[in-house]
């Protein structure tokens, strides 16, 4: 079961943090893992270690997704999995967010989501097959952080996108859900400190810090031809850190 041999996965922003456990992941069942990024070092280095493919990439740049998209398909003659993964977060108070920080988060992360889907649904549509995976977060749909207000109205507009390209492309044989990790431990986590690491731990139920192949066997399961009855849906991954009403009722 949720073998994807011979299957071929895009992963955007996949080198490093979490979309480097979704690579792993989709590699290990036996996936064709083409990462797409902006970092040159470090998508070869995690494509060569993943006998994959790398293509610098900017999600920004609408003519650039197209490019890299068309040489994709020219080489592989399909694309069978999209993982929409890359993200920033820079922490910015409400009152000191200028428009360029506002449009720099939702060019990234929202509009950069749109933009790769849209072209790749064009060749999965061709194919009645295809599976898009979009890494949101819980962070906007589900809770709020000081400082993350930007971050979070982007990640809240990736599940309404979901949803209503679920429905347009069911037809075709396509799903397209997303998962909502909670603290997961990456570079960026770990830059936090060992007080912030151990007070999170705290916070969530089972006591550790989430690991990002815990994203990627989430990913690697909507990826599956198992996962065809699943779509417009998301995943929380959080190790349970979103369930308690009070902090008492963690043991």
């Amino acid at each position: 079961m949720f073998n994807l041999s011979n299957q071929v996965a895009i992963v955007t922003g996949g080198a490093s943090g979490i979309g480097r456990g979704i690579s792993e992941c989709l590699f290990e069942a036996g996936a064709k893992v083409i990462i797409c990024g902006i970092s040159e070092e470090k998508g070869k280095q995690a494509a060569k270690e993943l006998n994959g493919e790398f293509f610098q990439l900017d999600v920004r740049d609408t003519s650039q997704i197209q490019q890299v998209v068309d040489q994709i398909v020219e080489k592989y003659g399909k694309i069978d999995i999209l993982v929409s993964n890359s993200g920033v977060y820079p922490q910015i108070t409400i009152e000191k967010i200028t428009e360029d920080d506002w449009d720099y988060v939702q060019d990234v992360n929202l509009k950069g989501t749109f933009f790769m889907t849209q072209a790749v649904l064009k060749f999965m549509k061709q194919q009645n097959y295809g599976r898009v995976i979009v890494t949101s977060s819980v962070t906007g749909p589900n809770t709020g952080y000081p400082g993350w207000a930007h971050y979070g109205a982007s990640k809240a507009g990736q599940l309404g996108f979901v949803r209503s390209a679920a429905l347009e492309y069911a037809k075709y044989g396509i799903t397209i859900n997303a998962v909502q990790p909670g603290n997961i431990l990456t570079e960026g986590l770990e830059a936090q400190g060992e007080n912030y690491l151990e007070g999170t731990r705290k916070i969530i139920p089972i006591h550790e810090l989430g690991e990002p192949e815990d994203i990627g066997y989430a990913v690697a399961f909507f990826a599956s031809k198992e996962a065809k009855f699943i779509t417009g849906q998301t995943l929380i991954v959080d190790g349970g850190q979103l369930l308690p009403e009070e902090p008492s009722a963690i043991l």
